[in-house]
């Protein structure tokens, strides 16, 4: 048994903006999948991922009984297949900001759901807040909360806009142009991240009346004017605001940056050779970068491995 692949995701711009009602942009990222599987010789990663997955299926069970009519799943089928060896096989590093658990959720969706609401069919946007809500229900059982974004990236594999909670919609991003000078490139921290504890800083930071008034004066308004910039093409701006954006995140979010990029984080500021950001809720895994000249970028930053997303 081999089941299809689902992919990681990075959210481009929005990570905990959204909760505030920003705009946000995910999009796929191919480099990293994963799929359920089957195999007569599970190693022990195979074997931990099986025991995941049974707890995983008895929350799917509970949220059933308690969610009657949020979505219905072939548990009998799922669990056969669970006490058969089957795990979730996936390139994807966990507690690095680019989906490892929406690709299992997408995956179990995809094989388990009944009525499911498919790929193939046309995606209003009303689907497509439906299957946010479902899928924002099954990942809570990993992070305690999800905006349900991740998955529904991963299931549909196309970028996605978000304008805000109630109004999602599917949409195309500029063409890559590989000879491009730009570029958005992930850094590998070293270090895992944990979502839970980030976003409790968060929703702690949340009760300051000064923390609200800066998201919504300057971290939801570079966030959204990002969104913009980047989907209409407008480069210049872009950098523009993400330089604002980067800025605003190291002077505000600290605890979510490891500490040994602090210093690298201003050092991108100063310089204008690259500007960092958050990749996910951070806390560790990767951070993302955006830059008008790669090679200077990677040059500036010799001592750490650049991924680049895409190129511009």
């Amino acid at each position: 048994m081999k089941g299809p692949l689902f992919y990681s995701k990075i959210l481009l711009f929005g990570e905990y903006g959204i909760i505030r009602d920003s705009k946000g942009l995910s999009i796929p990222y191919n480099f990293f999948n994963g799929a359920l599987k089957k195999n007569d010789n599970p190693s022990a990663e195979a074997i931990a991922s099986n025991a995941s997955l049974k707890r995983f299926a008895d929350y799917l069970e509970s949220l059933e009984n308690e969610k009657t009519n949020l979505v219905s799943f072939d548990l009998k089928s799922l669990k056969n297949d669970i006490e058969t060896g089957m795990y979730f096989d996936s390139s994807i590093p966990q507690g690095y900001g680019v989906g490892s658990s929406g690709a299992l959720v997408a995956a179990i969706y995809d094989k388990y759901a009944q009525n499911k609401i498919t790929v193939l069919e046309n995606l209003t946007r009303e689907k497509l807040l439906e299957l946010k809500n479902i899928f924002s229900q099954m990942e809570s059982f990993f992070h305690g909360k999800s905006s349900g974004l991740d998955p529904l990236n991963s299931y549909l594999s196309i970028p996605i806009l978000i304008n805000s909670k109630d109004h999602i919609e599917a949409t195309g991003i500029p063409s890559q142009s590989f000879d491009g000078k730009a570029a958005v490139f992930l850094l590998d921290s070293g270090i895992i991240g944990e979502t839970a504890p980030m976003i409790n800083i968060f929703m702690e930071n949340l009760k300051d009346k000064g923390f609200r008034a800066m998201l919504k004066n300057q971290f939801v308004k570079y966030t959204d004017a990002c969104v913009e910039n980047f989907l209409g093409g407008d480069m210049k701006s872009l950098f523009s605001n993400t330089k604002k954006l980067s800025r605003v995140v190291l002077n505000h979010f600290k605890p979510m940056i490891p500490e040994q990029f602090h210093e690298i984080w201003q050092k991108g500021i100063e310089t204008n050779d690259y500007y960092l950001k958050l990749c996910g809720s951070g806390g560790g895994g990767y951070i993302l970068g955006f830059t008008e000249d790669l090679e200077r970028a990677k040059a500036s930053l010799k001592d750490y491995k650049l991924e680049v997303v895409y190129q511009f």
